[in-house]
């Protein structure tokens, strides 16, 4: 094993403060990934780390041993970058995290296509709906809809996402439809609301004539999987409010319908995220470039299939 590859096993164990995280990260055993580090400390001729059963902390030594290790990291995959640019020919692995309606539908199908294009470059895909850190994670890249909570990252745009407040047809007979955000909180009606670790309380934001406005909404259902509250409009359970892509199959075949048009919900950006050293790296250059322009296109594409009530 080389030390390049200890300094990297060293540096996510600090940052996952955990040697099996680490190693499922990096994709070794966690036999590996504690013989990296036993080896990198007797080279070193120091702890990095405190081990207990139940715990593992960084000493002093870890701790200002990490700063520097990073720093050689950066600079080696700068290096590694300023060759790739050179050669047109850039390789290594990319690990990118979107949404799961996002990543499904738009990314996933496009990833052959670039890997292809691009044979030197691995691409692991990692889908969640909730709010993922880059840093904490080992992510290039993070594709998002909505805000992004940290200000310290890099965006770059891709397109307005419209959304819609849907409901199936089976749900509307039963329950009536809603004409506005105030029926729809008054009337009680079954809010499907997408949970995950640290989401807000559930507030729908839509359009009205005296400018956007919050609804806190209520429902008897929530999930972390935003595909899951689609099925469940589908069946009738509720009322979910969707980006106009994800569901613009169902609402052209009736299968969904719009609810509460006078409100309609306010657009979200869509967008990835990426770190600055990131930005160095022509791989993380090339993916981004190759997303962003056919991602808008096909979002652009599904939102103009859709009539909805204006």
């Amino acid at each position: 094993m080389s030390y390049l590859d200890n300094i990297r096993t060293f540096v996510r164990v600090y940052e996952l403060g955990s040697m099996s995280a680490a190693g499922r990260d990096l994709r070794i055993s966690p036999a590996v990934t504690s013989s990296r580090i036993s080896s990198l400390e007797e080279h070193l001729n120091v702890r990095l780390f405190q081990r207990t059963t139940r715990s593992l902390t960084a000493t002093e030594q870890g701790r200002a041993f990490y700063t520097g290790a990073v720093a050689v990291l950066e600079a080696v995959d700068t290096a590694e970058g300023q060759v790739a640019g050179i050669t047109d020919n850039p390789k290594g692995s990319l690990y990118v995290a979107a949404p799961l309606g996002v990543g499904r539908r738009l990314i996933a199908p496009l990833v052959p296509e670039f890997v292809r294009d691009y044979p030197l470059i691995d691409i692991r895909l990692r889908l969640t709906d909730r709010k993922v850190d880059l840093t904490t994670e080992g992510l290039d890249i993070s594709f998002f809809l909505g805000e992004p909570a940290d200000s310290n990252l890099r965006i770059k745009p891709i397109a307005d996402c419209d959304r819609v407040l849907v409901a199936a047809p089976e749900y509307i007979a039963e329950r009536g439809n809603p004409v506005d955000g105030t029926a729809l909180v008054k009337d009680g009606h079954n809010c499907l609301n997408l949970r995950y670790p640290g989401a807000p309380e559930f507030q729908w934001r839509l359009q009205t004539s005296d400018g956007p406005q919050r609804f806190r909404v209520a429902g008897r259902y929530e999930c972390d999987d935003g595909d899951v509250l689609t099925e469940w409009a589908l069946a009738g359970e509720g009322i979910a409010l969707k980006p106009v892509f994800e569901v613009a199959e169902h609402l052209n075949a009736g299968r969904l319908v719009p609810v509460a048009t006078k409100n309609p919900p306010t657009p979200i950006q869509m967008a990835c995220l990426y770190t600055h050293r990131r930005r160095q790296d022509p791989k993380t250059r090339l993916f981004m470039e190759y997303m962003t322009t056919r991602i808008g296109a096909s979002m652009n594409a599904a939102q103009e299939s859709v009539q909805l009530p204006r």
